[in-house]
C-alpha cells in the first residue's frame, strides 16, 4: 500500500474534490496499474449495485482474485462484508481523514465513469492455467500408460 499523504493535504484535496474518480481511490492503495484496475472495477460495481456478491463479479476478474481484493477493501475500511455481500462503508481512522473525505465524495457522486478509459494500459484478460495436468475434454477417457 502506497499512500501519498502530500496529495491529500488540504490545498491539493480541494482541487481533487472537484473531479472525483474511482481511479484515484484505487491508486491510493495500489501502484500497479492492473491491481488498481481490478480493485477499482470491484469498487465501482459495489457502488453501482449497492453491494456486490461473489457471483456478481465481472467476467474479466477470477472469483478468487475478486475475493482477495474485496477482503482487502474490508481490511482498509472501504467495504463491509454482511450477508454474503460486500457493501460500501466509511470506517477510517483519523490519520486518513482527508483520504476518507475524497473517497466519501466519490461514493456520493453520481458521475458515470468509464473505467476502460481511466485504465488504458491494463491487461484485462484472465491469466492461463499454470502447470498441472492438461485439461481433458468432457467424456474423454485417459489411455492407460504403456508398459515396456
Amino acid at each position: 500500500m502506497s499512500i501519498k499523504y502530500w496529495e491529500f493535504e488540504d490545498a491539493p484535496l480541494k482541487e481533487k474534490l472537484k473531479n472525483v474518480r474511482v481511479r484515484e481511490v484505487a491508486k491510493i492503495f495500489f501502484d500497479n496499474e492492473t491491481e488498481a484496475y481490478r480493485f477499482a472495477l470491484l469498487l465501482l460495481e459495489a457502488k453501482k449495485n449497492k453491494g456486490i456478491k461473489l457471483k456478481q463479479v465481472p467476467d474479466q476478474i477470477p472469483i478468487a482474485t475478486a475475493k482477495r481484493y474485496l477482503d482487502f477493501g474490508v481490511q482498509v475500511g472501504l467495504l463491509k462484508h454482511e450477508d454474503n455481500a460486500y457493501i460500501m462503508t466509511d470506517r477510517f481512522s483519523k490519520p486518513l481523514k482527508n483520504i476518507a473525505t475524497y473517497i466519501k465524495a466519490w461514493t456520493e457522486s453520481d458521475l458515470d465513469e468509464d473505467i476502460a478509459v481511466q485504465f488504458v494500459n491494463v491487461r484485462t484478460e484472465k491469466q492461463g492455467k499454470r502447470g498441472g495436468k492438461p485439461p481433458s475434454a468432457p467424456g474423454e477417457v485417459m489411455a492407460p500408460a504403456q508398459q515396456e
